[in-house]
């Protein structure tokens, strides 16, 4: 099993590690991709500011962000599973995973995408940086399509005969889209809020509250050990792990399915 998890905007500032070895990353085959991502962003935070600040989709108070992106190849590092500091990361907790027993399970089955550098594991050792998924960075274009085309091979690979349980969202879920048999062993996580109105019981999509769903999700799933290989498998595991789970039907034929976790008010 494979956990698909999107970066967080929220990210810590510094970090106290080594300088960005990129050979030491999760998928070493995507050196050239990340190499090339991050020349682009270079020379775009080294060029005028107000340039970079709307390429980027910065407001005025994230100015700092270009000087990290400019020091990002020096700057100190620090774990993927630090760096991120969003809502879905603070209830996965994933430092804490990694000096928990469940350690080597989350090596093996978490990957963080990212606008930067493609994919990442929880355990590799980043520099503070700021660009998203939705970015179209010049000379390269949109980001959702270069690491599409990058990352069909080695995270094809990765992922052969292993069901997928994807938390990303929309921008990440861009730069790899399973097919054929892996989209059969696909499943998104689609989160939705029930609660009764005028004696009827809606439910309806939620955004902040499935981030932090999200989170509860996987942590279950690492810390409890469970390797579904089918969807069927995961709904009945996380029911029995006392969440409301439920499969809906595929889209269309070849399409990922899409699981239901339901929060109550």
């Amino acid at each position: 099993m494979l956990v698909l998890l999107p970066p967080s905007e929220g990210k810590a500032g510094s970090g106290e590690g080594p300088r960005l070895d990129p050979g030491s990353l999760t998928l070493p085959e995507l050196a050239p991709a990340r190499e090339q991502v991050l020349a682009a962003l270079t020379e775009l935070c080294a060029g005028p500011e107000d340039v970079a600040m709307d390429v980027l989709g910065l407001t005025a108070n994230q100015a700092d962000a270009l000087k990290r992106n400019l020091d990002a190849a020096t700057a100190p590092t620090l774990r993927a599973a630090e760096l991120y500091t969003g809502v879905l990361y603070e209830r996965l907790g994933l430092p804490g995973l990694l000096d928990s027993p469940a350690a080597d399970r989350v090596r093996e089955r978490v990957l963080v995408f990212s606008g930067l550098w493609g994919v990442v594991g929880p355990a590799d050792r980043l520099p503070p940086y700021r660009l998203s998924m939705g970015v179209r960075l010049p000379p390269l274009g949109g980001l959702g399509a270069h690491w599409r085309r990058a990352l069909a091979g080695p995270l094809g690979g990765l992922a052969e005969g292993r069901l997928l349980v994807d938390c990303r969202s929309a921008a990440y879920a861009a730069a790899f889209r399973p097919t054929g048999a892996a989209a059969g062993r696909t499943v998104a996580v689609r989160v939705l809020r029930e609660r009764e109105v005028g004696g009827t019981v809606e439910r309806s999509v939620v955004s902040h509250m499935a981030k932090a769903t999200r989170g509860d999700i996987a942590r279950a799933l690492l810390v409890e050990g469970v390797d579904a290989g089918t969807p069927e498998e995961l709904v009945a595991a996380l029911r029995d792990l006392g969440h409301t789970a439920e499969l809906a039907p595929a889209a269309r034929a070849g399409a990922p399915r899409v699981m239901d976790v339901v929060v109550r008010d």
